[in-house]
């Protein structure tokens, strides 16, 4: 690259008369002190090697030719690098000749363009193509120094986070995104600012380094972080499919870069933000540290997550998708105390709607659902939670999944805790035809059992209270009621328990094979049951509702 560029500097040196070429080699000799040490030491063929190897643009040394000409020089911001690069390299200096170029350069560059931030993000996007000798130069040092100077003045030269704006950062729908602040006031007052993100990551890295050692706010150094990462890293939309090799390792680079960069300080981004780069991290196939740092930042926050967030990483490999949330959920509660209930709350609540939503997926096979199940669970021992939100998504399932064989809706059905679940829901169940008759019977079973420990905790504190008012005869008759009691209670237990053993008897006789038959005496033995518990209430509408309360979706 660089050897194209310098072609046309040799060609500056091939004037057609031979008197031209020596005024010219004069000239360049009298201002640069390393030509005229080749020309001392060699021919003017020595000189045409040194003169190929320049690490300057065609462009570039036309000025400096100009310059030896005498002619004004026309210095500006996007040249002021390559220049003084160029003098360097030429050795241009006040010890060799009085008002030299290199002297002006490095004049322009400390007057005109290091005061300003955004003249200094304009010169240092002229630097890549000659960034080894910007660098041995110290010219990208002293830019770097000067942007970290008004970083640490003025925080919100790299972007001022703003709530619930309308905008957009990493995705258009972020809880928090952030903007350029409009008002942003330089040294010299500058109207607008310019973005660090223009930079290559390179620059950028090095930047964002420094200013993370000089200690530049971590806001609002994440918030330039996110932008570089939406303004380089592709929308998840196009998939991975259809990027190229080269691209997408560009874009690894600058999502593990991002992370690497990223303070490890709760809150300084969104969920919905560090949920969007770990999906990115995800399809560019980053590195585990990468992917891991992310699921760090987001399960120190997870109760500030919404469903549309938890959805981000489940798009790809389902097994390690679940695997991914299992662990920010890991996470989340070795860095929560559990004194605070409201976030416990908030992540248990968050994973049941999360499960309802997913629910609904054709795709999902019954092993996957249960693994998300599981992770629920997890969420809802600490907050002791009813089973209702399970039933909910275990509903929607068999709702969504009417393929599924016997065995597999008892499978999906085995998270489910019958005990744990609210009368509403009980009830529900008790009527809801999706359901395996298994797992009817148990609800069943499980409120006759509530039932009788409730009407004889009543019978026993009234019993109690009666006893304290009446004596005698009175009392032998009520411990003949409360006798009588007991023997309805024990019947009724009978009963539920041969009912279950007669459904055990009829899933054996389904499973073997006997087809029309069995499906016959199966809709006699449900219509049995609800006579014998009382449910006489026919369901002609799968989707049947809950008054009290709700506790499935309309």
């Amino acid at each position: 690259m660089l050897s194209g560029q310098t072609g046309g500097s040799s060609r500056l040196l091939k004037p057609t008369a031979a008197s031209q070429d020596v005024q010219l080699l004069e000239l360049l000799a009298a201002r640069s002190a390393k030509i005229s040490e080749i020309l001392k030491e060699s021919s003017q063929e020595g000189l045409s090697h040194f003169l190929q190897d320049m690490p300057a643009a065609a462009k570039t040394f036309d000025l400096v030719i100009k310059f030896c000409y005498g002619y004004e020089l026309d210095m500006s911001t996007e040249n002021v690098v390559p220049v003084t690069c160029l003098a360097f390299h030429l050795k241009m200096t006040e010890s060799h000749s009085r008002n030299n170029l290199l002297h002006k350069a490095l004049a322009f560059l400390e007057q005109r363009v290091l005061p300003s931030w955004n003249e200094t993000i304009k010169a240092l996007c002229t630097v890549e193509n000659i960034y080894k000798q910007a660098v041995n130069y110290g010219l990208v040092d002293a830019c770097i120094e000067s942007l970290v100077a008004k970083a640490l003045v003025d925080p919100s030269l790299l972007g001022e986070p703003i709530k619930n704006s309308i905008c957009a950062d990493f995705r258009e729908d972020a809880d928090i995104v952030y903007r350029t602040d409009a008002r942003r006031r330089l040294f010299d007052l500058e109207r607008q600012s310019e973005d660090l993100t223009v930079l290559p990551l390179l620059l950028y890295e090095s930047i964002i380094l420094a200013m993370n050692k000089r200690v530049v706010p971590p806001k609002n150094v994440a918030v330039s972080l996110s932008a570089y990462a939406k303004k380089w890293v592709s929308s998840i939309s196009t998939g991975r499919e259809k990027m190229s090799i080269y691209k997408r390792n560009s874009e690894r680079e600058v999502i593990e870069a991002v992370e690497r960069l990223l303070s490890h300080e709760r809150g300084i981004l969104s969920c919905t933000v560090l949920f969007d780069m770990l999906r990115s991290a995800i399809i560019l196939e980053a590195s585990s540290d990468c992917i891991n740092g992310f699921e760090v930042r987001i399960g120190k926050q997870l109760e500030e997550a919404t469903v549309k967030d938890l959805f981000i990483p489940f798009q790809g490999n389902a097994k390690e998708d679940i695997e991914c949330l299992r662990e920010i959920l890991k996470i989340f509660y070795g860095n929560y105390t559990h004194s605070n209930l409201s976030g416990l709350i908030a992540v248990a609540e968050l994973m049941e709607e999360f499960l309802a939503e997913v629910s609904s997926n054709i795709d999902l096979k019954p092993e996957e659902f249960v693994s998300l199940a599981d992770i629920l669970i997890a969420a809802s021992l600490v907050t002791q939670r009813r089973s209702d939100g399970i039933y909910r998504a275990i509903d929607i399932y068999l709702r969504n999944h009417r393929y599924l064989t016997e065995s597999e809706r008892e499978e999906v059905c085995l998270v489910l805790d019958c005990q744990k679940m609210s009368p509403e829901a009980r009830e529900h169940a008790a009527r809801n035809e999706r359901l395996p008759l298994r797992v009817v019977v148990q609800v069943l079973f499980v409120g006759q059992l509530q039932l009788r420990d409730t009407i004889l905790g009543e019978t026993h504190d009234s019993g109690h209270k009666l006893r304290k008012e009446v004596g005698g005869d009175d009392l032998e008759k009520l411990d003949c009621g409360e006798e009588q009691v007991r023997n309805e209670m024990e019947k009724m237990s009978h009963k539920v328990m041969e009912l279950e053993r007669e459904c055990c008897m009829m899933r054996k006789e389904i499973e073997s094979g006997c087809s029309q038959s069995v499906k016959k005496e199966k809709v006699g033995m449900w219509r049995e049951m609800k006579r014998k518990f009382g449910c006489t209430t026919s369901m002609h509408d799968y989707n049947c509702q809950i008054k009290k309360k709700k506790v499935h979706p309309k």
